[in-house]
């Protein structure tokens, strides 16, 4: 039996569906989800999502990979990618849970210049002094993304980048993989950094296979386990959120999008956007609505 049979492996905690917005980010208070959970968010993971819950007041237990702790005071936890976690809130605990999908997370780490292990080991900060500035973030951060101000994605990643230096500064380097669970996460994580480097060039599954030391057939088990499909499922799933997105806040044409995501033809994408929406990628963008581009 599969991992994937023990641990539910969620988007966002008690939804099933891909990744729900073209936003790349998801930012909720603890009230608006754990209260429809009688304020227990049960052990869980996610694949290709880092989350960062921050506790303001209340309190908080903390289980990651089966070591429980209990806070009372304000604290930041990160959880990477592929980390089994669960959260038991006192009722009225006050603070913020962020999602950061991979593509976010890869942009930011070009900025830096290196990757960001910071988010990739699950440690607990409690920012003391700063834990009120920490907090007007968050609520900032929140406030902006549930708006559509003018250049609201500026907004938000000059907000993001300001708590990723923060916490940048105070992690600790990240322990070595050593058993034959964080082989397999590690290996997913690789197939997820060369996704975003080159799902635009169309290569075949066997390609990413091989770069991670894979045969295609395991890593399709991996995908499975973890991703809930297959390897090029995951591999469509980036080229249609990236296909959203283009037609929702870019001016480009349906053309020019299907020649930036790297099809052959502006018909061959129109079709392969309706087979996995339903609809066309002009019906997609006029029910949508186009909103400025930050």
């Amino acid at each position: 039996m599969t991992l994937a049979r023990h641990i539910p492996i969620f988007k966002l905690y008690g939804e099933r569906l891909h990744w729900p917005t073209p936003d790349l980010l998801h930012c909720e208070s603890i009230r608006s989800r754990s209260r429809l959970h009688e304020w227990h968010i049960r052990t869980h993971q996610h694949t290709d999502l880092i989350q960062l819950l921050y506790m303001h007041k209340g309190e908080v237990e903390i289980e990651i990979e089966d070591v429980v702790r209990r806070y009372s005071e304000p604290c930041l936890q990160v959880v990477p990618a592929l980390c089994v976690h669960g959260f038991r809130f006192a009722p009225g605990t006050q603070g913020f849970s962020l999602s950061l999908a991979a593509p976010l997370v890869a942009r930011f780490e070009q900025q830096f210049g290196r990757p960001l292990q910071v988010l990739n080991q699950a440690a607990c900060m409690k920012p003391g002094a700063s834990s009120s500035r920490i907090n007007a973030l968050f609520e900032t951060l929140q406030h902006e993304y549930r708006a559509d101000h003018d250049a609201r994605d500026m907004m938000i990643h000059s907000l993001l980048g300001t708590l990723l230096v923060w916490l940048n500064r105070q992690g600790a380097p990240r322990k070595a993989v050593s058993d034959r669970l964080e082989r397999r996460r590690a290996a997913i994580r690789r197939f997820n950094q060369l996704v975003e480097l080159h799902y635009r060039e169309h290569l075949p599954v066997a390609h990413y296979a091989s770069q991670i030391g894979l045969s295609g057939a395991h890593l399709n088990t991996l995908c499975r386990e973890y991703h809930g499909c297959s390897a090029l499922s995951v591999l469509h799933q980036r080229l249609l959120l990236e296909a959203k997105r283009s037609l929702r806040y870019t001016s480009m044409t349906v053309s020019q999008v299907s020649d930036y995501l790297g099809f052959s033809d502006a018909t061959y994408f129109s079709r392969f956007f309706r087979r996995c929406t339903g609809v066309t990628p002009r019906d997609f963008r006029d029910r949508s609505g186009a909103r400025r581009l930050a």
